[in-house]
């Protein structure tokens, strides 16, 4: 009797384990991408602790208070907040009770102190009200927004993006973030700085025309706030120049003062 013959195998049977073969070597392989090379990250020391606050960004809002609005030619009755940005790698950290030098920087003739309270965020979030902003707030520090005032007028007065004169390296010395729970959210207390002794700016807290919370609001409509932004809250009148050799103390109520000498 004759053996029954084996059943044919079709070409695409055939041809499917090449494909397969084929397929798996032109796969490309995975691999675990790593940077060039490692940058650190900036971080404000917390006080009163061995932990460290991590740095994301770094935001600002212009002509906060009502009289260095008008010192600056605005009018604050009209104007609605406005905000720029720093570095990050701009933080210069000042250590209560110690004198930091800091270096002049270049291309300006016209170098200017602008004290500041800072709010160091632990959440974000877009879109967020005023009633529930305080809420994302981890702490608050004392800080100097400073500027390169010549260069920051004559970007002005051309139409031109002003970062060369707000955004340089050492340009936002900042002290230690208080938390929360030991300061609580400052709303009103003397804000002053001095140079060489002479104070110069002298304000309050509540003389700011958008609180910290409503700041925060008006940000989160533009960026998507995250842990870790901090926001310089703006400055008092009397902003003015200062030149190597100047110590300048900067002073909240309720915070170690801040020093830093112009070298």
């Amino acid at each position: 009797m004759a053996k029954p013959k084996k059943k044919a195998k079709s070409k695409k049977a055939k041809a499917k384990p090449k494909a397969k073969a084929a397929a798996k070597k032109a796969a490309p392989k995975t691999a675990a991408f790593r940077t060039v090379f490692n940058l650190p990250q900036v971080t404000v020391p917390i006080f009163g602790s061995d932990q460290t606050f991590p740095v994301r960004r770094i935001y600002c809002i212009g002509r906060n208070y009502a009289a260095h609005a008008r010192e600056m030619g605005s009018d604050p009755t009209r104007e609605p907040p406005f905000f720029f940005q720093k570095p990050t790698d701009a933080i210069q950290y000042v250590a209560p009770g110690k004198t930091v030098n800091h270096p002049y920087p270049p291309l300006t003739k016209n170098y200017h102190y602008e004290i500041e309270l800072v709010a160091a965020l632990k959440s974000g979030g877009k879109n967020i009200k005023a009633a529930d902003a305080l809420k994302h707030v981890y702490g608050y520090a004392v800080g100097l927004d400073m500027t390169r005032r010549d260069l920051q007028s004559q970007m002005k007065d051309q139409k031109k993006p002003w970062e060369i004169g707000k955004g340089f390296d050492y340009g936002a010395p900042i002290g230690p973030i208080f938390p929360v729970s030991k300061v609580g959210h400052p709303s009103k207390g003397a804000i002053s700085l001095s140079v060489n002794g002479e104070v110069k700016q002298n304000a309050d807290l509540s003389q700011m025309i958008w609180s910290v919370a409503e700041q925060i609001e008006k940000l989160s409509e533009a960026f998507e706030l995250k842990a870790g932004d901090i926001i310089l809250s703006g400055t008092p009148e009397n902003v003015g120049a200062v030149v190597k050799g100047d110590t300048l103390v900067a002073k909240i109520e309720g915070f170690p003062d801040l020093t830093i000498k112009i070298v």
